[in-house]
């Protein structure tokens, strides 16, 4: 090309930086780059708060975790170890049973959870918190829990149709060491007792604490004038007060009971009140005496009540003994013959040993009644009989009651 042509594209001569610029622009971009990839290195983990990770649903956190876990496999140790910890939290804070937000828990809403925690693990809650206001779930609440203790079966003959054969108007059966009651009918029906009175007369003869040597006569007012019952042991007659209490307790002698209540400090009335006392204090609420034979329709009485007294009789040795005796022979003085007397219990005269206190009565408007004391199986268990209508119904009841006992609490 001849010197001096030039080509359109040289008609300006090319722009070049210099070269100590482009030098300090390229130590610039290395620098940047080695410093923001120190920065990327070196980078916390950010830790996700537990306020929003508690509204998290439990599948959307395992998912995030394992999303978490995949992208953060090139970090430190430190920050999978946070990042498990707080993991652990969310578990723990945002679980199915507890969504609500953390700063809203209060000391109420753990103790809901917790008591929604034992019902669902099959826990009783107590019977009278889960039958607050609701009679038949109280009932069954009572039942499932006597189930604990003793009861009886229907294995052993003790069935609706079996209760209903019992011929007493009021019945009550109790476990004396558990106070379990076993059977109950009219329990808390206030009715007239009869002899069972003569149980109350002999714990205030003992608790008087009078020589039971000493010889005791039998007077015009010890006689019945309120039925005009009579009586082998006639007026002038003279026994020791062992004696008196024996055939009171073991043949139900309405004279006997009725010299003992007289010799006592304030006389027939003083004896009276002090057998309302004893009641009282036994906590016998619906019980009242007007005197000690129980020939009066005035003695009343429930059958629930009469298990504390057989339960305050049993602790007297001699009441346990007397009212258990199969027969006794007094000398009642004067030249007059010896006199025989015999339990008036026809299961205790057939030698029911398992028996260690009872009384029987009667009169028109109590019908025929009877307490026993019985073990079984050295379980001691008391039954009060009242009102039964036949002659023999209240031993048939208790012979039956008895049946359902020695089968049942084995």
């Amino acid at each position: 090309m001849p010197y001096g042509h030039r080509t359109p594209s040289s008609e300006f001569p090319a722009f070049r930086f210099p070269a100590w610029l482009r030098c300090l622009a390229v130590f610039g971009l290395l620098w940047l780059n080695i410093g923001w990839s120190f920065g990327a290195a070196h980078e916390p983990a950010r830790q996700p708060s537990a306020r929003a990770s508690q509204h998290v649903e439990p599948s959307t956190r395992r998912t995030s975790k394992a999303k978490a876990q995949r992208s953060n496999k090139a970090k430190k140790p430190t920050a999978g170890k946070t990042r498990r910890r707080f993991a652990h939290k969310r578990k723990h804070v945002a679980s199915p049973e507890r969504t609500m937000h953390v700063s809203k828990v209060t000391p109420k809403h753990r103790r809901q959870a917790a008591r929604n925690a034992r019902d669902t693990r099959g826990v009783r809650r107590p019977a009278a918190l889960a039958a607050k206001g609701n009679p038949q779930r109280a009932s069954a609440s009572r039942a499932a829990m006597s189930h604990k203790g003793p009861r009886l079966l229907a294995r052993c003959g003790y069935t609706p149709k079996s209760r209903a054969l019992l011929r007493a108007r009021s019945v009550y059966v109790v476990d004396e060491r558990t106070q379990t009651v076993l059977a109950e009918k009219q329990a808390d029906r206030v009715m007239p007792i009869a002899s069972v009175s003569k149980l109350m007369t002999a714990v205030v003869a003992l608790d008087a604490k009078h020589a039971l040597n000493a010889p005791l006569n039998v007077t015009v007012q010890d006689q019945d004038f309120d039925k005009f019952t009579g009586s082998r042991l006639s007026v002038g007659s003279t026994l020791s007060r062992h004696d008196m209490l024996h055939i009171a307790l073991m043949s139900s002698e309405n004279r006997a009971a009725a010299a003992l209540s007289r010799d006592y400090t304030g006389g027939r009335p003083g004896f009276v009140a002090a057998m309302n006392a004893k009641a009282r204090l036994l906590g016998m609420r619906h019980t009242s005496f007007v005197n000690g034979t129980g020939l009066s329709a005035q003695n009343v009485s429930t059958a629930r009540d009469l298990s504390l007294l057989v339960a305050a009789a049993s602790r007297y040795p001699l009441i346990r003994a007397y009212s258990t005796d199969r027969d006794q022979v007094v000398l009642p003085g004067g030249g007059r013959a010896s006199l025989s007397y015999h339990n008036s219990n026809a299961l205790v005269r057939g030698g029911d040993r398992s028996i260690v206190l009872q009384k029987t009565g009667f009169i028109n408007e109590a019908g025929h009644c009877v307490v026993v004391r019985m073990k079984v199986h050295g379980r001691p268990v008391d039954i009060v009989v009242l009102g039964a209508p036949g002659a023999h119904d209240h031993i048939a009841d208790v012979a039956r009651i008895s049946r359902w006992l020695h089968c049942s609490l084995r």
